[in-house]
């Protein structure tokens, strides 16, 4: 198919990195055509770098009453005349997006009443995303669809002058999920053990987590001063990355880092993990009762793996 594709993928950070496997599939598979990836402005880092779309449109989220915001949208996504739109993020929104192209929109991947290529699988969202993104795209005539590739997105990060070996913390997550995050006080005792086997630990996250920094030592200091593509820059030299189940730990995954991501009951990870070549994951209810030990253990591990290399 040749023309205008749209992909729909608003986010968040991991849903997005998760989403990039569909979106290298896509590609390939319309190899001629003009594709326009629809997404919000948090990954425009990421979006603006991506190898597998030609433009980028984001949504600005206008709210219902803002009718001029609407139809001006609906004007754009008539107007692009897309010959398929392949909707990565199959929720309320997305489908209101169908709903501006009528009545003639083009052809459709995804769950909205109407699609032209619906997927219709009622286990869906017992399935995990990769799983579940790879079934729809299948029913869309897309049989083969890649892990998640961030290998363009990597940046310079000789700046940093980090030595090796060194590990990555993420020791932040969802302000509004504290139930997510291990306790800050087990990542600096985590620190500390590492900091004795003579492995540097290395704390990544966004600025609003800078007060992490205080409460974990000693660690180097990254927090606030990296960006997405540094992230990926980052964990591709690490020894290990491990974290709370957020964003950056997908992006890190998907770099090639083997990881240890620690998981509470607030989430599932048969449905949300992140897979990789050495992914482990730790799971606690609550996550404050999983212990040091077995975190360190998992880094110590690959520690001695490399001394008898």
């Amino acid at each position: 198919m040749t023309g205008r594709i749209l992909v729909i993928k608003l986010g968040a950070l991991g849903d997005f990195v998760q989403a990039t496997g569909p979106m290298k599939a896509i590609r390939a598979h319309h190899r001629d055509a003009r594709i326009t990836l629809l997404t919000t402005r948090p990954l425009a880092e990421l979006a603006e770098a991506c190898p597998f779309v030609d433009e980028v449109w984001y949504d600005e989220r206008p709210p219902v009453w803002r009718l001029d915001a609407l139809l001006a949208l609906r004007r754009r996504l008539r107007g692009a005349r897309f010959a398929r739109v392949y909707d990565l993020q199959t929720s309320d929104r997305s489908g209101w997006y169908f709903r501006l192209m009528l009545p003639d929109p083009p052809e459709w991947s995804g769950i909205v009443a109407g699609a032209s290529h619906p997927h219709r699988n009622p286990e869906r969202d017992r399935m995990h995303t990769l799983d579940r993104q790879a079934e729809q795209l299948a029913a869309a005539g897309i049989a083969e669809v890649p892990a998640p590739d961030v290998s363009w997105a990597v940046a310079d990060v000789g700046r940093f002058a980090l030595a090796r070996p060194y590990v990555l913390l993420i020791p932040g997550g969802s302000a509004h999920r504290p139930e997510k995050r291990w306790p800050a006080a087990r990542y600096a005792a985590l620190a500390a053990a590492l900091a004795r086997a003579g492995i540097e630990p290395v704390l990544i996250g966004g600025p609003a987590e800078r007060g992490l920094a205080g409460e974990i030592a000693p660690a180097r200091d990254l927090i606030g001063r990296t960006s997405l593509r540094d992230i990926v820059g980052l964990a591709q030299g690490a020894l290990r990355t491990i974290g709370n189940d957020t964003g950056p730990m997908h992006l890190a995954v998907a770099a090639g880092s083997p990881a240890t991501v620690l998981y509470s009951a607030a989430s599932d990870p048969a449905l949300t993990a992140p897979r990789g070549r050495d992914v482990l994951i730790l799971r606690r209810d609550p996550l404050a009762a999983l212990g040091v030990e077995e975190v360190a253990a998992t880094v110590l591990r690959d520690a001695a793996s490399r001394c008898r290399r």
